[in-house]
């Protein structure tokens, strides 16, 4: 059976998701009372958290640029995507190249239901519900067939969002990167970024706060050195892995994250 038939498809207005705390810290107005509780509780230990997503949400969009203006890259799978936001994924590569396809996939019920709304009439671009996980489910979704060619180069995107899964040996962050590598062709792309911390007790707040409010749905904030292993076989992208407000920002006054408790920490691979 696959993931999409059993996740779930009812909205717990009452239990925090990730991607409803990530709209509200954008402004958005998808989420609920309890995220937004959940936001405040958040705030009171890591305050830069609403300026770390809007950072991430502009590292997204350079990125996305970037990928489609100098790689040539016209095909995104793009996992854990979110609830849909102004420049979505879609949107800027589509500003390159009009005939760029895109694939969402999310495990979160509001996440499938306001982006397809959101992509009806647009055949180039489609939301699945899947677990990040579930890799040969992901890549075979009839969806993902019509619209990727994986005989050609992609690019795969798990922008922040490992942090929302456990470790472990066949299903963690390096299992999951290592089987999407393995489907790859040379000079497809792989964005990959997290949130981490130098400070245990960030590291252990975040991680045991998290996973009692959405009630197991986290993995765990992590250390730079994790990041780095993911990465490994990979060709980093100039300006290496870095805190994601430095990854080639539009210009010298372009906002960076000032504070520091924990961070956006990430970049791009390139597939040999």
């Amino acid at each position: 059976m696959s993931t999409e038939n059993r996740l779930s498809t009812k909205i717990d207005e009452n239990v925090p998701t990730a991607a409803r705390m990530y709209d509200h810290y954008l402004g958005g107005k998808d989420n609920y009372a309890a995220d937004r509780a959940a936001c405040e509780e958040l705030d009171k230990v890591v305050p830069s958290t609403r300026r770390l997503a809007l950072n991430n949400r502009r590292f997204l969009k350079r990125a996305v640029r970037t990928i489609a203006e100098e790689y040539g890259i016209r095909q995104f799978l793009d996992h854990g995507s979110g609830l849909p936001t102004q420049d979505n994924v879609h949107q800027v590569a589509q500003r390159v190249d009009p005939a760029t396809h895109v694939v969402y996939v999310d495990n979160d019920p509001m996440v499938l239901v306001h982006g397809r709304a959101l992509l009806q009439q647009d055949e180039r671009t489609a939301v699945i519900q899947a677990d990040m996980r579930s890799t040969d489910e992901i890549f075979d979704h009839p969806e993902t067939r019509r619209l990727i060619d994986f005989s050609q180069p992609v690019a795969v995107l798990f922008n922040s969002v490992f942090h929302c899964i456990p470790d472990s040996d066949t299903d963690g962050p390096l299992a999951v990167v290592r089987r999407v590598r393995e489907r790859l062709v040379p000079g497809s792309i792989m964005l990959m970024c997290q949130l981490v911390s130098d400070d245990p007790e960030v590291r252990s707040f975040v991680t045991d706060f998290m996973d009692q409010v959405t009630q197991g749905h986290w993995g765990r904030v992590r250390e730079q050195k994790d990041v780095d292993e993911w990465f490994e076989g990979l060709d980093i992208l100039e300006p290496g892995l870095v805190e994601v407000s430095t990854w080639r920002p539009d210009n010298e006054v372009a906002p960076r994250q000032l504070t520091h408790e924990w961070i956006e920490y990430g970049g791009i691979g390139v597939v040999r």
